[in-house]
């Protein structure tokens, strides 16, 4: 009785943080109109037509799916997070941290400064999901070098992050000045790139990673315990460790080709989580992926709001928010 009343509070607290997201803006749209629309594009001819054509491109193909990318971005950051932080034993280890934003990042500057927009509206994604590929087999190579135990694989990932950031500065530096300014929007996170057609990506990559990362959770439990229980209960750490940071980097790698680097997520999140939920992987990969969702989601709306009709970009929000919030986390702790 108990898990149904949570489910159905979860399910009514999405909805309406959906219906928030979508509804409010420079051009506020009432609730009962923002779900009028999207049950008459659902199921053509259910409900009468009462809005203007201008309203409903609004909510269906501007809002919406924004706001569907912001859920996929933010939980598949905020689950990539808490994966990281009991695989590693370190609680600052996000995303960012393996340098996988940073591929990312450096990706589209050479899409955005240098090649054009060879691919059409696809060009930033995947030159953006490429270098998030190649930061994470460069990663990999690294720490096959150093040895794969887990604050290797941390050092490793810092390490490439810096090169992989200078080499992006460089480019930068090199490259048209009339399109820096595009890039840093990109740089400090944004989700205008939400089109239908491109949601399928991030939600594919999100839906086969947690549902592998939750059916491996008590796995990983025994790995944040430490490698020799996990060895006793006969979990192959190392090969283990590697396909949870191929897997972890992948799902990021994804996630920033569409949305760009969004810090704090990853590293805030599961720290919330693990306040009331405990620290079982068990329900803390599931609670981290739907409250990413819902904080990503609330993140991008202040976006949208504080300056408009001009978007702020995101990463100022989550960077804001989550300093703040992580230094009341560390307070309440010590």
């Amino acid at each position: 009785m108990r898990s149904a009343l949570f489910f159905l509070a979860a399910a009514l607290l999405f909805c309406l943080t959906v219906t928030a997201g979508v509804s409010l803006g420079s051009a506020p749209i009432p609730f009962a109109t923002v779900w009028s629309i999207i049950a008459a594009k659902i199921a053509p001819g259910s409900v009468e037509v009462l809005w203007s054509a201008g309203r409903e491109s609004i909510v269906w193909d501007v809002r919406l799916p924004r706001v569907v990318l912001a859920a996929l971005v933010g939980a598949g950051l905020a689950v990539t997070g808490a994966v990281l932080q009991s695989v590693t034993r370190n609680p600052l280890a996000d995303p960012h941290l393996l340098g996988v934003s940073a591929g990312g990042a450096l990706g589209a500057i050479v899409a955005l400064l240098h090649t054009g927009l060879v691919l059409g509206l696809a060009t930033v994604p995947f030159f953006a999901f490429t270098g998030a590929l190649g930061a994470t087999a460069l990663v990999a190579l690294v720490s096959r070098v150093l040895g794969t135990g887990a604050d290797r694989l941390v050092l490793s990932g810092v390490a490439v992050a810096f090169t992989l950031t200078a080499a992006g500065n460089l480019l930068i530096f090199l490259g048209d000045p009339r399109a820096v300014h595009t890039v840093i929007f990109w740089m400090l996170g944004g989700l205008g790139l939400a089109q239908w057609p491109h949601l399928v990506y991030p939600a594919l990559a999100l839906a086969v990673c947690l549902g592998w990362l939750t059916i491996r959770a008590r796995e990983i439990n025994a790995l944040a315990m430490g490698d020799e229980t996990a060895m006793t209960l006969g979990i192959p750490v190392r090969r283990f460790r590697l396909m949870l940071f191929v897997i972890t980097a992948l799902l990021t790698g994804v996630m920033v080709a569409f949305s760009g680097a969004i810090g704090f997520v990853g590293l805030m999140i599961p720290h919330f989580v693990r306040l009331f939920a405990g620290s079982d992987n068990v329900r803390v990969i599931p609670l981290s992926a739907f409250a990413g969702a819902l904080t990503l989601i609330l993140a991008d709306l202040i976006a949208r709001v504080v300056m408009a009709p001009e978007d702020m970009p995101i990463g100022i929000v989550t960077g804001l928010a989550g300093g703040i919030a992580f230094i009341g986390i560390l307070k309440r702790r010590g």
